[in-house]
This record gives structure tokens, sequence and C-alpha cells, in this order.
């Protein structure tokens, strides 16, 4: 037991659980509470190392998106494509179905993917796939052409050096920090305590052969036992199962001063997907990415900015997206992400009474809520893990 918890404390924080969540992001938070919603009678606890969720969940760029043609194109070579993207639009839905459009501010903005003169090559394969992605999406969007060459468009958002856009018609963008808030408000509002600055340091999970709880060791000193235990810490999942096939992704971030002269209405995927940017609503450019520049280096669950990146991002500010100007940074962050062989997230029995509903492979926002809810379906349904 930890030192100074009181009778209460344990009683109604660090009391025995019927499931224990590790970790308070998207996917964690939704897990929680569907299964309130299938199991009303349960006890539920969300377990939060930090003062916020540490990966990405409140450090993302805020798109509503499920893939580029050109990362579409590198993503199909891993795998069904078709799932996949059909898994993330309707994580989408979901989550937009569970917190209202108006509470994550969301806004069907349509998306685009641009190309600079000297990326001609890569502009023409995207363009001669168009069809084919418009057929291998129409049933999940329900939209005959969810792609189409916006090329004409290039001159109206005064980009340095860009010749083709492509746009699709589906994306849209919304507000991460409200999201969160939200979602943590539901899931306080449906008795599921959220514990922050309790990061689980091990689990000792029951043999194979044997049923029981699985106690979980946390940092603060205090034990708590659970019936079920669900592991949606992502990028992080490593750290308690080495074996998860799950490696982290540093994602880096900057946002300007605000640009009211600046109209940039979308959301904009650069260099197969690694560079983002959008125009928040008010006015400032957000910009992230770059980390294929140096892999190796960001594959890491440290936060941290690099100087390589950072350049780069604003090499693309200065030059692509005002170019000219170099506006004042007001914002700099960095979040982690989860990435993997495979595309499709990894929702498996890692141990008795234990279910890891992990690796977003950079889309969480896209399949938080879908995972969230699969998760809780699994268990809810099958009690003894």
């Amino acid at each position: 037991m930890a030192a100074n918890l009181s009778y209460w404390e344990q009683q109604s924080f660090f009391g025995p659980a019927d499931v224990a969540v590790i970790g308070a992001g998207l996917v964690g938070l939704t897990a929680a509470l569907y299964l309130k919603q299938q199991r009303p009678q349960w006890r539920v606890v969300v377990l939060e190392r930090g003062a916020l969720p540490s990966g990405a969940s409140t450090k993302n760029a805020g798109f509503a998106c499920f893939g580029s043609i050109s990362e579409l194109i590198e993503q199909e070579k891993r795998g069904d494509l078709q799932a996949v993207v059909a898994a993330r639009y309707e994580g989408l839905r979901r989550l937009r179905e569970l917190l209202g459009d108006a509470a994550l501010d969301y806004r069907a903005v349509g998306g685009y993917e641009l190309f600079r003169a000297d990326e001609g090559e890569l502009a023409r394969e995207c363009l001669a796939r168009i069809a084919y992605y418009n057929q291998l999406l129409a049933p999940i969007t329900g939209r005959p052409l969810t792609f189409h060459d916006a090329s004409a468009e290039a001159g109206r958002f005064g980009f340095g050096g860009v010749r083709t856009l492509l746009r699709n018609d589906c994306e849209g963008s919304l507000d991460a920090g409200r999201m969160m808030r939200t979602l943590l408000g539901r899931v306080w509002a449906a008795d599921v305590p959220v514990l922050s600055s309790c990061g689980v340091e091990s689990l000792e999970a029951p043999a194979s052969n044997r049923s029981g709880p699985v106690l979980l060791h946390l940092s603060n000193g205090a034990r708590l036992e659970a019936g079920q235990v669900l592991l949606a810490t992502n990028a992080f999942a490593a750290e308690l199962y080495p074996s998860l096939a799950v490696a982290p992704g540093r994602g880096q971030v900057l946002v300007t001063e605000p640009l009211p002269e600046v109209n940039l209405p979308g959301t904009f995927h650069y260099d197969k997907g690694y560079a983002y940017f959008r125009q928040l609503p008010d006015g400032r450019i957000l910009l992230g990415g770059g980390r294929n520049l140096d892999f190796a280096a960001e594959a890491t669950t440290a936060p941290g900015l690099t100087a390589p990146v950072q350049a780069y991002l604003e090499g693309l500010l200065h030059e692509v997206i005002v170019p000219g100007r170099q506006p004042r940074v007001d914002y700099r962050w960095s979040g982690v992400m989860g990435f993997g062989p495979e595309l499709a997230p990894v929702l498996d029995w890692v141990a008795p009474g234990v279910l890891a509903a992990v690796r977003c492979n950079g889309m969480g926002v896209a399949m938080g809520a879908g995972t969230g809810w699969r998760a809780a379906g699994m268990l809810a349904t099958n009690p003894a893990g």
C-alpha cells in the first residue's frame, strides 16, 4: 500500500476494479466510455502517468483524415488497404457520433495533397491512381468520387512552387484539445475516475492455467487489483510488453503567430504525408512532420525538438506555405505515435486478463474511437480474458 493514502482514497480510487485501463489517450478513454455503456455496473478506472496523455492525443495536428493518395500507394504494399481505410473512416464516424461535431469543432473542410514543380513524377503517379482509389473507396465513403484533381486551385492559396493539388472531399479538421476535454468530461460523468500521475511500473497477471485478478504496481507506490486490464499506451506499450510489435515515432509540430491575411481552408499533406499543415481558426498556421529526415533519431518516446526537423518545417513555411515571409513561431512541441510492420492496430490478449489495443500507425484520430469500441466489446464479452 502506498504511504499516506486514506481509507476514502483506497475505496473510491484505488480499490479493486473490474477493468483498469492503462493510458488516458483517445483509445483508452473511448474504450472506458464504451465499456461503461455495455457494462454500467462494472467498476472501471483509467490510469495515466502524466498530467495529460503522454503520446499524441493532445499533441496531434487535428486532422480528421484517412490517407492521401501518395500515402495510400505506399500503404497498399503492406496489407489490405481497403479494410484499413474502412476502419479509419469508421473510427472517425464513431468519434463524431460519440462526442458530437460541435464539441469537436469538426469542420468538413476537405483535404489537399500538394506537389512542387520538381515532384512531377510522383504527382503524375498519384494523378493516374485517382480513378482506382475512387473505385476502391466508394463502398467506404459512399461517394463515387472521393479524390479529384484540384490543380486549378493551386493559385488561390498563394503557395510557392506548387503545380499539382489533389483534393479529398471527405477530409475534415477538429480541435484536439476540445476533443480530449470533452472525452475526459464524459468519462468522469460515466463514473470512471481518470487518475493522473499514476504510471504503471509493472503488472502481475495470473498464470495461464489459473484465474484471478491482475495486480498493477503504480509509480506512486500504490497497488491496484483488476479483473481485466486494457493496455492503451500506443507507442509506449513495449515498456510493459517488449514483445509487442510497436515502435515509437516522434512527430514535431510548430504553430505560428496569427496570420489573418492568409486564407487556407482545408487540411494539407505533403511529401507522402510526412509533412502536414492547416490554418487554425485564430489564423495561425500549424505545421508538423519531418520524421522521415532521420527515422532512427525520431524512433523515440522522449519528447524533444531537433534542429534538422525544425529547419525543414521552417523551410516549408517560408518557401511553400507563405513564400517570402518569415512569421514568428509561437509554439513548438512534439508527440509520439506508435508504428509497426502491419497497418492494422494490435488488438489482442497479451497475457491472461490483459488486452492490448495499440499501434495506430500515425492515424490515432481516425483509429482511436473504433479501436476503443472494439476493445470494449472484447472486454465486455470475455471477462475471463
